[in-house]
């Protein structure tokens, strides 16, 4: 199936399902992919297909760039709900991920003190300081959370590292703050003979005891919206993402979101 790569370091705004009208920030080659995770479900397409020949945009390209976007914004009377870090791959990965936050903290408080900084993360990199402290900073660190099971994360969301587990994840969760809001993907299939169904009972009843582990500010979930690398993925109902929000309510207290 078609997917598709961001070809600015800033793109937008767009409207987002979550998020409302979001400027976007790539911090990712504008030509390929860079992830640690190589999820069947991503529209940026697989890792293998991406791998792209620039090089990632120094921290002052960035902040140039965004600069410069939110000028023209302000100048248009546009105003931005959301500034998020998303693009091309995992933005942790950046080298100067903890101090482009910076800048783009100072860079909203200057031109639009009531946008919020965002940044969606496979939270893989929770293990450095420098990008545990960054994520801590933004207004939404918003990270994923697929399934309890390492089986199903490593067939869905397929980390690169061999030494991944959702045990490790969980415990780096649990210790990140108060301000923490964890996004899930539900959906259905199989790759090379591998099949996964987060929506399970086995699966929701291990996720939402992990959650209440994690005790997140907040959970997102929702389903596959865009075209995804491989074509053997089921869009889940609304009205099962909803069934599950209401589940997630009732046992843990936590506030649900759903987008369909």
């Amino acid at each position: 199936m078609p997917t598709f790569l961001f070809d600015k370091i800033v793109f937008g705004p767009v409207h987002s399902r979550r998020l409302g009208v979001s400027l976007g920030i790539n911090l990712l080659p504008v030509n390929g992919k860079l992830c640690s995770f190589d999820c069947l479900y991503c529209e940026c397409g697989l890792n293998k297909d991406n791998k792209g020949g620039g090089g990632i945009p120094s921290r002052s390209a960035v902040k140039t760039a965004l600069e410069e976007t939110l000028l023209h914004m302000k100048a248009e009377g546009q105003a931005p709900d959301v500034i998020t870090f998303a693009g091309n791959g995992e933005p942790t990965l950046h080298p100067s991920f903890s101090q482009i936050i910076d800048d783009t903290i100072a860079l909203r408080d200057t031109y639009f003190p009531h946008a919020q900084v965002c940044v969606l993360s496979n939270a893989t990199q929770l293990h450095k300081p420098p990008v545990l402290e960054a994520l801590r900073r933004v207004d939404q660190p918003i990270l994923k959370f697929d399934s309890a099971f390492d089986t199903t994360v490593k067939r869905m969301d397929r980390p690169v590292s061999t030494t991944f587990s959702v045990a490790g994840l969980v415990e780096q969760l649990k210790n990140f703050g108060d301000k923490l809001i964890i996004q899930t993907l539900f959906t259905k299939g199989s790759y090379q003979g591998l099949a996964f169904d987060n929506t399970t009972d086995e699966e929701l009843t291990a996720w939402i005891e992990q959650l209440k582990h994690i005790a997140p500010a907040s959970v997102m979930i929702y389903t596959i919206d865009r075209d995804t690398p491989i074509a053997d993925l089921e869009k889940i109902p609304l009205e099962t993402l909803e069934a599950i929000a209401v589940r997630v309510q009732r046992e843990t207290g936590l506030v649900v979101s759903v987008a369909g």
